[in-house]
């Protein structure tokens, strides 16, 4: 029986008697997507500002990654990086063409949390991934209370405080790794400050700077990548999410500075697939054709203006960088992000407080007053 064809309420029984539970789901259906919109099983449209949790910065249905998916599919999907692949150096020259000079060696993976499965030192909200290494990087104690014993060597400074990263980074700090805005520690933007401040500490002791890029790569906050606007320069960047159009991707850009890596000391099966190159390659190429990064500047801007200007004694701040955007509540976000699907906004949390939204970055001026309007009676 087609999916399509099954009742709402059938769809959400079937999951919930196979799901692990460790997610807590809406009661709606998605079943397509469109540019910044999806629409459930029953017709409805909403607009994505979850976008796949910053996957999704091309929107979705976006032709040229399908086609090439597709076209990939039929020709070589798998090859693991005990070969070489055309692919994969078309990707590999594509990146070291993008990104800081610096920064030109790659590891492909196949997620965030892959990518930042290093560093020593962190930033307290800094959210990093569940894996072990990257899991004892990120601060949030409701992150990792199940876990323990983590990786043992990690510290954590306070975000924005640069005055604390000199008793931090020391000669005996292996590196330290911070985010440029904090996504899921509530979308807090870092400080210049404290971004230069920890470059020029961790260049002047020896000590690693990596940024983690995950969710704020590839035009999300108005620039190719975040680095851009805080002109500092990572020895590793961290990269994945929007990457590949919406395919699982990962990938770590390093300098000559980390030295040459021991053979075997890490790898991955499908990292560096050619089907997730390929969708790489044309995901990339429509960022760039599409000039998203100067439509996350503007329609950010049009999106934070109009969310300051919502009277409403509920609203603490809102702040963000172009269009990962944030408001904060004084009060718990999930009655807020009820009543913005109620009104057609699909928006999701950053923290227990934060109305966090992502939307596409393909989403139009029309489309942002849309979801001004639904926030004005959300957050009313």
């Amino acid at each position: 029986m087609s999916a399509t064809l099954r009742s709402t309420a059938d769809l959400i029984a079937a999951e919930d008697a196979h799901t692990s539970g460790l997610y807590t789901k809406r009661g709606i259906v998605l079943v397509r997507g469109d540019g910044a919109m999806v629409f459930d099983s029953e017709g409805r449209a909403y607009i994505d500002c979850v976008g796949g949790q910053a996957t999704a910065n091309l929107g979705h249905g976006n032709a040229a990654v399908a086609d090439a998916v597709a076209q990939q599919a039929r020709v070589l999907a798998s090859c693991t990086e005990l070969f070489y692949n055309d692919r994969r150096a078309e990707l590999y020259e594509l990146l070291a063409g993008i990104l800081p000079a610096s920064l030109d060696r790659f590891f492909l993976c196949n997620s965030g949390t892959e990518a930042v499965e290093g560093g020593l030192v962190a930033t307290m909200r800094g959210f990093h991934g569940k894996t072990m290494g990257a899991l004892s990087a990120t601060w949030g104690p409701e992150y990792r209370h199940l876990f323990g014993p983590l990786v043992p060597g990690f510290s954590h400074v306070p975000f924005n405080k640069p005055e604390a990263l000199d008793a931090a980074i020391t000669g005996e700090t292996a590196a330290f790794i911070f985010e440029l805005v904090q996504g899921e520690g509530g979308v807090r933007p870092a400080t210049s400050e404290f971004a230069r401040e920890a470059a020029r500490l961790c260049a002047e002791r020896g000590a690693l700077l990596i940024v983690d890029e995950v969710q704020t790569g590839f035009a999300r906050t108005g620039t190719l990548f975040a680095v851009e606007q805080y002109a500092i320069a990572p020895d590793i960047l961290c990269l994945a999410k929007s990457i590949a159009g919406g395919m699982p991707m990962g990938a770590i850009a390093f300098s000559r500075k980390v030295g040459d890596l021991a053979k075997r000391s890490h790898s991955t099966t499908f990292g560096g697939n050619p089907l997730a190159c390929a969708a790489a390659i044309a995901a990339i190429g429509e960022i760039r054709r599409l000039d998203l990064a100067r439509n996350a500047r503007e329609r950010g801007t049009q999106l934070m203006n109009g969310l300051r200007a919502i009277r409403s004694d509920r609203i603490r701040e809102v702040r963000g960088l172009g269009l990962l955007v944030g408001v904060e509540l004084k009060e718990n976000a999930s009655t807020a992000l009820r009543a913005l699907q109620e009104e057609g906004v699909l928006a999701l949390g950053a923290g227990p407080t934060v109305v966090r939204y992502l939307p596409p970055l393909v989403i139009t001026a029309d489309e942002i007053e849309r979801v001004l309007a639904a926030s004005r009676k959300a957050l009313a």
